[in-house]
């Protein structure tokens, strides 16, 4: 069977690399990676070398080909920055994954010009090296947060989006085509709400910026799973979006921190009261199957073709964390938050 024939991946002859690799993203990719997938080569691009050490460790007794002499994994210390090093680690490289990403709104907000340099820029730099390189495809890993953005996080996420669709226009024609998956909070993620008041709980008081907030929630490994799923189905230009069940703060407060006090801080800067996978401008271009939407591109000037089975959008559809009957139960999230 050939690399890559219609939409099967042949992931045992793939050469896979992953950026941002030593996150919590990397992490579950490279695991299910090494157990399910197995690829000839996997190679993790990240700036910290000490995790990517300790990473090398804890993943040695899955990597198969280490027991036969020839270890699949390779480290790569860099910087999606620089275009050069992203050159130099995707050469023979078929499949790219894209999550390196600063992510903490806050962060983002009060250090604007390094969040623009790494998720705008960085995703420009990871798009040029892979058509230099003649990567066949590139997954893009986006958030809820670029829909309608009201904070620098997620505009520089619309950003990367746009970027990515529109590569298609440059790498298209030479063999490289590069889509997006976008799917809302995760749970167990570094920073995620359901950790923050886990470490709270013990207080005995929970800090809550806004009652009212309800948000779209997914597992990390479902959210890889995912995207690696959405790698073999891409054509080039789609945004996929699964569909995922949708949580009130005030469940998870109960689900994760019964009986303790809530302290109302109030939303942070560029924090929104609830979220949106699919906007209502965006359900033009939707696409509906069983269990995810696909936003194809506008106009693309790329040969594009819609994937055989799906109902288009109704006008005006919006799927968003505040409606619907999707929601996560009590007894559900204290199983999801490992409690």
């Amino acid at each position: 069977m050939a690399l890559i024939d219609g939409d099967a991946v042949n992931w045992a002859e793939a050469s896979v690399l992953v950026t941002g690799g030593t996150g919590s993203f990397g992490n579950k990719f490279v695991e299910l990676m090494l157990s399910r997938h197995r690829p000839r080569r996997l190679v993790v691009f990240s700036r910290d070398e000490l995790k990517q050490s300790e990473m090398a460790t804890r993943f040695a007794h899955m990597d198969r080909r280490a027991n036969e002499g020839d270890s699949s994994m390779r480290f790569f210390v860099g910087d999606v920055r620089d275009r050069e090093r992203l050159g130099r680690a995707m050469h023979g490289v078929d499949v790219v994954f894209h999550a390196a990403a600063m992510k903490q709104i806050p962060a983002c907000e009060y250090n604007p010009f390094e969040a623009i340099q790494t998720n705008i820029l960085g995703t420009k730099n990871v798009i040029d090296a892979a058509i230099d390189q003649g990567v066949k495809r590139v997954i893009g890993i986006s958030t809820d947060k670029a829909v309608n953005p009201f904070n620098l996080y997620g505009a520089t996420k619309l950003c990367a989006e746009k970027l990515l669709v529109q590569g298609n226009v440059y790498g298209h024609p030479r063999g490289t085509v590069f889509s997006v998956v976008r799917y809302g909070n995760v749970i167990g993620s570094r920073g995620s709400v359901n950790a923050v008041f886990a470490a709270q709980r013990s207080s005995g008081r929970v800090t809550v910026t806004d009652r009212r907030m309800t948000r779209f929630w997914i597992q990390l490994d479902r959210g890889v799973e995912f995207a690696i799923r959405c790698a073999e189905l891409m054509r080039g230009g789609e945004i996929f979006v699964p569909k995922i069940p949708r949580m009130r703060i005030m469940d998870l407060v109960e689900a994760v921190a019964p009986g303790c006090e809530i302290q109302d801080i109030g939303i942070r800067p560029g924090e929104k009261l609830h979220e949106i996978l699919v906007s209502q401008d965006e359900s033009r271009q939707g696409v509906e199957y069983a269990d995810l939407f696909v936003i194809e591109p506008h106009s693309p000037s790329w040969q594009y073709s819609s994937a055989a089975g799906g109902q288009r959008l109704a006008s005006g559809f919006q799927y968003s964390s505040d409606a619907g009957d999707t929601w996560l139960t009590l007894a559900e999230m204290k199983e999801l938050a490992g409690d």
